[in-house]
């Protein structure tokens, strides 16, 4: 059995429990082996394998390219952009509103950097932080927005950006999801002061582990790069308290042939979620999300909704059931970050304060999604959706 497939099973699903006929809620991308040990000879080759190497700066410009943006600054993995982020715009204390529907590094970013989260609701049909309640929860002490493009769908972007103009706030997407993603034609990563992406080997472009940063201007671009290099500006001078965060040459190797084929992979994803669509479309208490007018989506994702009473089955029922049958969905995201321990008693934090985020965190399953998926796969999970 592969280490690759390995890590996409949760810690908690026993080695037992795997089979052959298992179906992953997702699989990794991964380049063509020949190809990635003929880069592999000319890196051992070069004897340059970290601190911004021939194949670390080939990937940052092939990204950049690919994107659609100016700026980009690769990392080692998807935390420590959100990281460095605030760091980058000198935000030292305050409030950050921000999601609780989302991957806990979003909420743990502010709380690394000394800061407070402050959490508003989301939007039921983006599963993005809604516009309207960000206001009521601006204070004094407000100083960031930091809103997820969750699922890749993207949020409002225009509103959130315009409230931050109005109150002189900063504004950094967390865009994990969304790489690719574009609005008639343009990249989502143009929104805000920055957005940062996921380059983790569960998304659909992957560099095993890895991530990066997207910034505007060559000053800001300069600056971040000193903050993932411990704050050096040169050899004798440090500018900065930062810290090791640098993409090695070989993630950065992996991550070049991987761009090649991130297209075909995303083309592969859009047929399984039509597939998913047109077979769930009249299926009573299953809501879905179709795609967005004028937005390219990269298919990262397909949630599901389950009204338990409408579907006759509660959404823990029905991910029992797939698990027993060897198909392996995620309760993504749930619990929500405000039920965990260290940000459970933030007065934000209340289920009353959430109503929406706490009814979607109840009934969501992430089912099956990449591009290896076969017809037999998408048609075994179909049936145990189907036949109650």
């Amino acid at each position: 059995m592969s280490f690759f497939f390995l890590i996409f099973v949760p810690k908690f699903v026993q080695r037992e429990m795997i089979s052959e006929n298992t179906i992953t809620v997702t699989s990794p991308l991964l380049p063509n082996l020949d190809e990635l040990n003929e880069l592999m000879q000319d890196i051992w080759n070069r004897k340059w394998i970290t601190n911004a190497g021939h194949y670390h700066e080939l990937l940052e410009a092939e990204l950049a390219k690919y994107l659609g943006v100016e700026y980009i600054s690769l990392f080692t993995n998807g935390t420590l952009p959100l990281i460095t982020a605030l760091q980058a715009l000198g935000l030292t204390k305050g409030e950050v509103i921000t999601t609780p529907y989302s991957f806990v590094a979003t909420s743990h970013s502010i709380w690394w950097n000394q800061l407070t989260p402050v959490f508003v609701d989301i939007e039921e049909d983006t599963c993005g932080m809604n516009p309207a309640k960000i206001e009521a929860a601006i204070t004094p002490n407000t100083v960031a927005i930091m809103p997820v493009h969750c699922y890749g769908k993207p949020c409002k972007t225009e509103q959130i950006d315009a409230i931050a103009k109005k109150h002189g706030l900063k504004v950094i997407y967390d865009a994990a999801h969304a790489f690719g993603v574009k609005i008639n034609g343009e990249s989502i990563l143009k929104a805000g002061d920055i957005s940062t992406l996921s380059f983790h080997a569960t998304k659909v472009y992957n560099t095993i582990e890895g991530g990066a940063l997207v910034c505007h201007s060559k000053e800001m671009k300069g600056q971040i790069d000193h903050l993932k290099n411990f704050g050096f500006e040169d050899e004798v001078t440090v500018v900065a308290p930062g810290i090791n965060s640098k993409m090695d040459e070989v993630r950065a190797a992996y991550g070049l042939l991987n761009l090649k084929q991130v297209d075909a992979a995303i083309d592969a994803r859009h047929k399984v979620a039509d597939t998913y669509r047109t077979a769930l479309r009249d299926v009573k208490g299953i809501r879905f999300f179709d795609d967005m007018p004028a937005v390219r989506h990269n298919y990262s994702y397909f949630p599901i909704f389950v009204d338990a009473e409408q579907y006759g089955m509660t959404r823990d029922e029905l991910y029992e059931k797939m698990k027993s049958q060897g198909i392996f969905g995620r309760r993504y995201f749930y619990p929500l970050i405000t039920a965990f321990d260290p940000y459970k008693d933030y007065p934000s934090a209340s289920p009353e304060n959430l109503p929406v985020a706490t009814k979607i965190a109840n009934q969501v399953i992430c089912l099956p999604m990449h591009h290896a998926l076969s017809e037999d796969d998408v048609e075994r999970v179909l049936k145990v959706l189907i036949d109650r």
